[in-house]
């Protein structure tokens, strides 16, 4: 039986045999102890990449929200953020069993707040209310079909966050999708937050790992809190080689993966049982289904064709391209779609 396509996520892919080979010929050490060089080399070179003073090596993206989150708060604080949000709808209610903080939750744009909803959303200074601290954002958006937010509206956010007291997040689990797509410079952009976290295991088609970023005084203490969270690891370099070697060989090919979703995109919304398809900006593509039609039964209808899909709503189906998917296979999911 032939392997499915598979775009559930981008975080199914496998590493290259030049990626396994970093792998295999890694240098490593204790990373409790500070003393992987591989993982050394991976932050420092993830910090410089973005402009940031320094960076922490984490398991997951999860962890690196839910570190920064963490550090910029304390219990009884509110975070705003997005309600399609990553920290709020798909890390566990970790906001409030962590740091016990609450969320502000605002109605955004395919995922995406503005200046105008933040500074709406900030608390009065009232010992009735929460005291608001943190705004995150998240680009690109998972569940806003990869969308991306305008550097000038970030800019703007940032500026009301420096006027009322308040720290910024960047929530970059596919950060490189929007810069690649924006055609943006990593250090102009990633100067507008005090903190991102930003994954290799998605677009970036690594198999493990994080890195969070911020300056120096906010990652020591990062560090003690990634201690606290379970996430120091020893000899994990063999980890970090492999996003040593997706930064100089898989950020630029993620145009390839932004076509693949234009492609399938059109294709689909052709299709007379599809309402509509969210705009496609990076590797997302998320549609409606026709009232009636429910989305598990066009993804196993899909898996019958070999292709694997995941319906994130009732009535919604996404599929993310990535490394792991060829134009071969974007011409043979073209045919499938064709002839349902």
């Amino acid at each position: 039986m032939e392997k499915p396509i598979d775009f559930r996520s981008d975080t199914v892919t496998r590493p290259t045999p030049g990626m396994l080979e970093a792998i295999q010929s890694a240098a490593v050490g204790d990373d409790v102890f500070g003393e992987d060089p591989t993982i050394n080399t991976l932050e420092t070179r993830t910090a410089k990449y973005f402009g940031f003073e320094a960076g922490l090596f984490c398991p997951s993206g999860t962890m690196t929200n839910q570190i920064a989150i963490k550090c910029h708060t304390q219990p009884g604080d509110e975070v705003i953020c997005d309600v399609n949000s990553h920290i709020y709808q798909y890390e566990g209610g970790g906001i409030a069993f962590n740091s016990g903080a609450s969320v502000k939750l605002l109605e955004g744009d395919r995922g995406r707040i503005t200046a105008q909803q933040v500074r709406t959303a900030i608390q009065p200074d009232d010992v009735h209310r929460a005291r608001t601290s943190l705004v995150s954002l998240e680009n690109t958006s998972n569940r806003g079909g990869g969308s991306c937010y305008e550097l000038t509206e970030i800019a703007s956010i940032r500026q009301v966050c420096d006027e009322n007291g308040l720290r910024l997040h960047l929530d970059g689990a596919r950060v490189w999708n929007a810069l690649v797509a924006k055609k943006e410079n990593p250090t102009e952009y990633a100067r507008l937050f005090h903190s991102a976290s930003v994954c290799f295991s998605k677009s970036m088609g690594c198999p493990v790992g994080s890195v969070l970023l911020g300056d120096a005084a906010f990652i020591k203490h990062a560090r003690r809190i990634r201690k606290v969270f379970g996430g120091g690891m020893r000899q994990a370099g063999y980890l970090a080689a492999a996003g040593c070697y997706a930064l100089d060989h898989h950020i630029e090919r993620l145009a390839e993966d932004h076509l693949h979703a234009q492609l399938l995109s059109e294709a689909i919304a052709k299709k007379s049982f599809v309402k509509f398809v969210l705009p496609v900006e990076t590797n997302i593509i998320i549609f409606e289904l026709i009232d009636g039609m429910p989305a598990p039964g066009l993804v196993a209808e899909l898996k019958n064709h070999g292709i694997l899909a995941y319906a994130i709503a009732p009535n919604r189906v996404r599929l993310v391209t990535h490394l792991d998917v060829s134009r071969t296979m974007i011409d043979t999911t073209l045919q499938a779609f064709r002839s349902l």
